[in-house]
C-alpha cells in the first residue's frame, strides 16, 4: 500500500507519516525531496508554485510511485497533493490511499510559526489554502489535523484497517 498523506504546509503531514510509517514498519517518503532546487528557492523565498513548476515534481512522484508498487513495498508519502489533479496523478493504481489532513488557516499558520528550518513558511500558506480542492469522502480518508498526532494515527489506522 501507498499512503499518501495530504494537506497544506503546516497540517502536520511530515510528523504523521513518519509516525504512522514508524509503527508500521513502513518507509517514509517526504514529497519535498522530489522538488527541483528551483522550486525549493521559490517557496523558500514566500513565492508559491504553480502548476508548471509542479509537473517535474508530480512526475518524479509518480515515477516512485510505480516503482513501490512493482517492488511490492509499503510507502507512506506525504504531499501537499492540493488539487484532484495532482492526486489523480498520483493515484497510479489501486494500492495507492490518500489520507486528508483537514484543518484551518489559524491552526496551521501558528504550526508554521513554531517551526524552525523549513522552507516553507507562511508566506505560502495563503496561497495554498487558495489552490486547495478538498477531496470529498469517496476520494480520501478525512481527518481532523486539530487531533493530536497519536489519534491522527490511530484514526488512519483504523479507517484503512491497517
Amino acid at each position: 500500500m501507498i499512503a499518501i498523506i495530504m494537506g497544506t504546509t503546516g497540517a502536520g503531514k511530515t510528523t504523521i507519516g513518519n509516525l504512522l510509517a514508524a509503527q508500521l514498519g513502513w518507509q517514509f517518503a517526504d514529497a519535498d525531496s522530489f522538488h527541483p532546487p528551483a522550486n525549493i528557492d521559490k517557496m523558500s523565498h514566500g513565492i508559491p508554485l504553480n502548476d508548471e513548476d509542479r509537473a517535474p515534481w508530480l512526475a518524479a512522484m509518480r515515477g516512485a510511485i510505480l516503482e513501490w508498487i512493482a517492488a511490492g513495498k509499503n510507502v507512506v508519502l506525504a504531499c501537499s497533493a492540493l488539487k484532484r489533479a495532482y492526486r489523480d496523478e498520483l493515484r497510479a493504481g489501486p494500492e495507492v490511499r490518500i489520507i486528508y489532513l483537514k484543518g484551518n488557516y489559524a491552526l496551521f499558520a501558528e504550526r508554521i510559526h513554531q517551526r524552525h528550518g523549513h522552507f516553507a513558511g507562511e508566506g505560502i500558506l495563503a496561497g495554498q489554502f487558495a489552490d486547495l480542492e478538498e477531496p470529498g469522502d469517496g476520494e480520501a480518508i478525512i481527518v481532523d489535523a486539530a487531533l493530536t498526532p497519536e489519534e491522527i494515527v490511530s484514526e488512519i489506522r483504523v479507517r484503512l484497517a491497517i
